[in-house]
């Protein structure tokens, strides 16, 4: 076991070893100053439509002109959504207008420093498509690290994913993205990066665990931190500070992770009835700060969805690779074969059965989860699997990690059966093993 131990540590001191090295390359580059903030709003104008269509769906007339009024506009307007221009019957919002998969890509653009025109010549600093199928009711969401090196249409060449946009705007985006992984992009929510703290404080805050002390100052950014760690309530300042910090050992990874668990506790408070008086705030931040060429009513038609949406049926990913740098310049190098895997699973939802084969499970847990690793530890080999990496390490958050292409949420929620200690865990496919360096699986168990 002692043997076993040293090796895990001393893997995870080389991970942390080439992250640093991509840390520093990126210093000699300007300090980005916007990330998921823009996406948390391209989520916010899919999703903030939830309390919205769920009382239309249940025709509320009561509690919609207690919220707004009786003769006001937006009164008038939810009255009458639920009819069909048409033949003025009622529309059914139980399924989407599609029962077909659709990919969203969801963009956040930094500010460019014009008031007339803000989108023109900006970046996409925050890059995440999200595969939503109607049928299954479920999403899943593949961050594209903005340093990612593409080859952008036309005779542009060689260049990071995160200038497409402002060399050719948002169809350059679409057309790149399309080219390198091989898939069709429906739709796209554009995001500016000036309101993340105006929706926060809207509904309240979002609690979220801060996984380590974050202490930093960026003047020229006009980025402040100071989190403690532990569970908190982040307000609209604080969240945008939580989002943006990425001074540790892991860069940009370490951040797109934080990405990933804001994500899912968005999504978990937008669902909560209570949101529903917040409602009017969080539709005048997105329609000032979002540009999309979907409608309301095809944006209505995927909200009605997510009243159906568990949260824990969303799969997470980050496109595979490897940092490098040529020159002054450090780019994401993504691993083609690693890649074509991930779109082939998360985009085209390709079936990966492996019914009789018997995974190495890694187990690595907080201190304080202790009792909660050994038990699950018993029941997993109770199940006729192996536990080939069993130890404490200092966690973020708790994860299901998929490094086995056949593990499936539907795997998971298999096991969450047999093993409660899997609640509410989030579910991460991710072919690369940095805790466990041969294991199938990796589940970790954070705590205080």
């Amino acid at each position: 076991m002692a043997d076993i131990e040293e090796k895990i540590e001393q893997e995870e001191n080389k991970l942390n070893e080439e992250y640093s090295v991509f840390l520093k390359h990126l210093k000699a580059e300007k300090e980005d100053t916007s990330n998921f903030a823009k996406t948390l709003f391209g989520i916010v104008i899919v999703f903030c439509a939830i309390i919205l269509i769920l009382l239309i769906a249940s025709e509320n007339k009561t509690a919609i002109t207690q919220t707004f009024g009786e003769d006001s506009f937006i009164t008038k307007m939810l009255l009458i959504l639920p009819k069909a221009p048409e033949n003025k019957q009622h529309v059914s919002f139980s399924m989407p207008f599609t029962q077909k998969r659709q990919n969203i890509l969801l963009v956040g653009v930094d500010d460019n420093g014009s008031k007339t025109d803000p989108w023109r010549g900006s970046r996409t600093d925050t890059i995440i498509i999200l595969n939503i199928d109607p049928k299954s009711k479920s999403i899943n969401a593949i961050s594209v690290p903005r340093d990612s090196k593409v080859y952008l249409p036309g005779d542009y060449g060689i260049q990071k994913i995160n200038s497409a946009h402002a060399i050719g705007g948002i169809d350059m985006t679409k057309r790149t993205l399309e080219k390198t992984l091989g898939i069709k992009i429906h739709h796209y929510v554009m995001v500016h990066d000036s309101a993340v703290a105006n929706i926060v404080d809207s509904i309240g805050g979002i609690p979220i665990y801060v996984e380590k002390n974050m202490f930093y100052d960026d003047y020229s950014g006009n980025l402040h931190v100071n989190l403690t760690k532990g569970l908190n309530i982040l307000d609209g300042h604080n969240a945008v500070g939580y989002l943006r910090f990425r001074k540790d050992g892991l860069g940009d990874i370490g951040r797109t992770q934080r990405q990933q668990f804001f994500l899912k506790a968005l999504l978990e408070k937008l669902q909560r009835p209570q949101t529903l008086a917040k409602l009017p705030e969080i539709l005048d931040a997105v329609t000032t700060y979002i540009k999309t060429d979907m409608s309301f009513y095809e944006i209505s038609h995927f909200a009605a969805m997510s009243k159906h949406l568990d949260t824990d049926k969303i799969e997470f990913a980050t496109l595979p690779g490897a940092p490098n740098k040529h020159g002054y310049i450090s780019y994401w190098i993504l691993d083609p074969e690693k890649t074509q895997d991930m779109i082939n699973k998360m985009i085209y939802r390709n079936k990966y059965t492996d019914n009789d084969k018997l995974y190495n499970v890694g187990i690595r847990y907080s201190k304080s989860k202790e009792d909660t690793a050994n038990n699950l530890k018993s029941k997993i080999e109770e199940l006729g699997y192996n536990v080939n990496c069993f130890g404490p390490s200092k966690l973020p958050h708790s994860q299901f990690i998929a490094h086995d292409i056949s593990v499936s949420n539907n795997f998971l929620n298999w096991l969450k059966r047999k093993a409660p200690e899997l609640d509410n865990i989030q579910f991460v496919y991710n072919p690369d093993k940095s805790y466990c360096m041969s294991s199938d699986i990796t589940i970790l168990l954070a705590g205080e």
